[in-house]
């Protein structure tokens, strides 16, 4: 899907907004808007359950136009569905693939050395296990049976199983990820150490910064540009 800048408006789906220009989702984490899992809901929609004035997201998501691109400006609405599963899993599975684990183990520490003057770590590491647990599955379920079956769709071949259910799944999963780290930037008020967090505890938090900033781009390119265009492609058969 491409749209053009000047179409764009208020009437526009957040998700339109960042396939148009992905540095638009600068703005929108700006004001919390969230454009994966809620990328469904038009600006104006979005603008009203956070309490803004959409005018001024407008002038900040038009003053982005002349900018430069940014390392992640691909317009991934032009590539093939197969470049785009690849794209997903050599950058945002690989990152989680390479970064879970170690996280893992900073929670952990991290839970046993200050537990007992911070409280909230105890939920905080039962929170993130069970979100790392569920992400290694939904990956596996990805690269496993769906992708592959984006894959064969797009190469013409024909049979096998449905699309709509196992994207209904990942969609759904999605929003359950969406919830944990929402759940963890609520315990770590934001990433934010506190004033006798060492070195590890500021590790850890700044991976789990990065966590959620990465998850967001990784969603949004399934939620909103991939599983609607298999779908597409396969009521087009």
């Amino acid at each position: 899907m491409t749209t053009n800048t000047a179409t764009l408006d208020i009437d526009n789906t957040v998700s339109e907004w960042v396939i148009h220009k992905p540095s638009h989702a600068r703005v929108f984490e700006k004001y919390a808007i969230d454009y994966c899992c809620g990328g469904k809901k038009t600006l104006r929609a979005a603008c009203a359950k956070n309490q803004i004035d959409p005018r001024e997201i407008l002038r900040e998501l038009q003053n982005q136009e002349g900018g430069s691109a940014g390392p992640d400006e691909k317009d991934w609405s032009r590539a093939t569905l197969t470049q785009l599963a690849d794209h997903i899993e050599q950058t945002h599975h690989a990152w989680l693939k390479r970064e879970l684990p170690r996280l893992r183990a900073l929670v952990e520490k991290v839970n046993h050395a200050h537990g007992s003057r911070h409280r909230y770590l105890e939920e905080l590491q039962a929170v993130f296990l069970r979100f790392a647990a569920e992400m290694d599955a939904h990956m596996q379920k990805e690269e496993q049976i769906l992708f592959p079956l984006i894959r064969r769709r797009e190469a013409g071949a024909a049979g096998g199983m449905p699309l709509a259910p196992p994207i209904a799944m990942m969609e759904h999963e999605h929003d359950e990820h969406a919830r944990s780290l929402a759940k963890i930037r609520e315990l770590t008020d934001n990433f934010t150490p506190p004033a006798d967090a060492c070195n590890t505890f500021r590790a850890m938090l700044d991976t789990l910064r990065e966590l959620d900033a990465d998850i967001r781009p990784h969603i949004h390119k399934e939620n909103n540009i991939l599983f609607p265009r298999a779908m597409a492609a396969g009521r087009s058969e």
